[in-house]
């Protein structure tokens, strides 16, 4: 099984590497792993910032305040309690966030997709659908 993981990594971060986004902006990698956690979870303030990313209160709350100034994401207030504070994206930190961790659309639609059979581009949504899945019962244990 170690080699068939190994196996998967590989693939895995070659796939990534051949179709990802170009970009220019110049943002760290913990600040997108922010980015992810305010986009995937619910009523996320600093205190699950901090914990996600496995850094003090006071650091998290230093790279959200970085996060906030460049105008990637911003305060709210939750709707069940007023007094806490959740982070959300923004129309410019769902952009940014895309295009630093998901594959670029056209080079799938052109390079690969176009290219595939119809059961072909099912099987590889198939295949993701199930690795999801499984990602997900690991995930929410």
């Amino acid at each position: 099984m170690s080699k068939e993981i190994a196996q998967l990594n590989e693939l895995w971060t070659d796939i990534y590497y051949r179709l990802r986004y170009n970009h220019s902006e110049k943002i760290t990698h913990q600040a997108i792993r922010i980015l992810q956690v305010i986009q995937k979870e619910s009523e996320v303030g600093i205190k699950e910032i901090a914990r996600a990313i496995q850094v003090s209160h006071n650091t998290a709350s230093e790279h959200v305040k970085r996060l906030l100034e460049k105008g990637y994401i911003v305060k709210t207030r939750s709707a069940a309690d007023e007094r806490k504070v959740i982070l959300q994206l923004t129309a410019e930190g769902n952009d940014i966030l895309h295009r630093h961790s998901s594959l670029d659309e056209e080079k799938l639609r052109h390079l690969l997709f176009e290219k595939m059979t119809k059961e072909e581009r099912q099987a590889v949504l198939d295949a993701f659908a199930l690795l999801k899945e499984r990602a997900d019962d690991v995930y929410y244990r």
